[in-house]
């Protein structure tokens, strides 16, 4: 495994802040809902209200797992890991970047929270969304 200290995205204008969590699809929510409480200790708790159904799964205070309700898993046979996300700072410097180098990304806002979520993929096509607080909206 190759490590590198250097790469070409130049990290001063964005800073990660921490692992945010990571969301999958499931076509058995309440199944999954009690293996990730009773087997691994998550708790189930609050959600934003989403167009789409599904849980986010405590590990404190933070949402470590979101899950996503969708009508099959047939589509992908090795899991449903659908993303990871990071919780980041300096959002307009980030767009700002991706925009220059060319990188697609899409944005959206979460509803009543706020907090703008920035999706890209990397080469693998693996998406990663990074995630700025609602303060840092425009």
């Amino acid at each position: 495994m190759r490590h590198s200290r250097h790469n070409n995205w130049e990290w001063t204008a964005m800073s990660l802040t921490y692992l945010d969590h990571v969301n999958i699809r499931t076509s058995k929510l309440t199944e999954m809902v009690r293996f990730y409480e009773d087997v691994v200790g998550l708790t189930d708790g609050a959600r934003p209200p989403f167009s789409f159904s599904g849980a986010w799964l405590y590990c404190g205070d933070r949402a470590a797992l979101h899950l996503v309700e969708v009508a099959s898993n047939e589509s992908a046979p090795d899991g449903q890991i659908d993303h990871f996300a990071f919780m980041a700072s300096g959002l307009s410097n980030f767009v700002a970047k991706l925009e220059n180098d060319g990188v697609e990304h899409s944005i959206r806002t979460i509803p009543e929270l706020g907090n703008t979520q920035v999706n890209v993929r990397d080469p693998d096509g693996n998406r990663i969304e990074i995630q700025f607080p609602a303060n840092e909206n425009d």
